[in-house]
């Protein structure tokens, strides 16, 4: 199984995104650096904020894209090429309208599901989605007409704890998916309930 070498949080720049639910893959990998006591920096050839850290004795770049959602391929396929690491070896995160806040969920492959983040990822990186995911939950407003307004809004203190608890969740997880035990990390992820 292909160990992770890039993990990604989607995001969209600037302080008034920073709080809303689109920026929960962001979120995650602040937490991260967080955790390893490393301070994000920006940097113009990746097109965002990178750190290097070791989780479980592997190398790990982070990335967060400074390009606003619908360019962040850009930055990881400038990083991807530039230290020349395999899609299968990506692990992107972000936020997922299809599962409640409080949850998060592992994912390998599959389509955008309109996220305009994975869309251009997937097509940047000239494949058909075949990075690993990483989903946190931010819930549904219950109408497609409403989505924007949604992901662009912050959550609720509820909401937020909710997702901030199941981001601290999977950072726990993440030394086995890096290793490539991903079905430990999936079982261990996907069995996590808030309570």
């Amino acid at each position: 199984m292909d160990s992770i070498k890039l993990i990604v949080g989607l995001a969209n720049p600037g302080q008034q995104y920073q709080d809303t639910r689109h920026n929960a893959g962001a979120w995650l990998v602040q937490a991260l650096a967080r955790q390893h006591n490393i301070a994000l920096s920006g940097e113009a050839r990746f097109f965002g904020d990178t750190a290097r850290i070791n989780i479980a004795e592997h190398d790990i770049r982070l990335l967060i894209p400074s390009t606003f959602m619908n360019r962040s391929g850009q930055a990881i396929a400038a990083m991807a090429n530039f230290f020349k690491i395999p899609i299968e070896s990506i692990l992107v995160v972000h936020d997922e309208l299809d599962i409640p806040p409080g949850t998060a969920r592992f994912k390998k492959g599959g389509g955008h599901g309109g996220h305009n983040g994975l869309r251009d990822s997937m097509a940047q990186l000239g494949n058909n989605g075949d990075f690993k995911r990483l989903r946190i939950g931010i819930g549904h407003p219950g109408s497609a007409a409403q989505v924007t307004n949604f992901v662009l809004g912050k959550p609720s203190p509820d909401e937020r704890i909710s997702i901030e608890a199941c981001i601290d969740e999977a950072l726990k997880c993440l030394p086995d998916a890096i290793s490539g035990d991903w079905g430990k990390a999936m079982n261990q992820l996907h069995s996590y309930k808030q309570g």
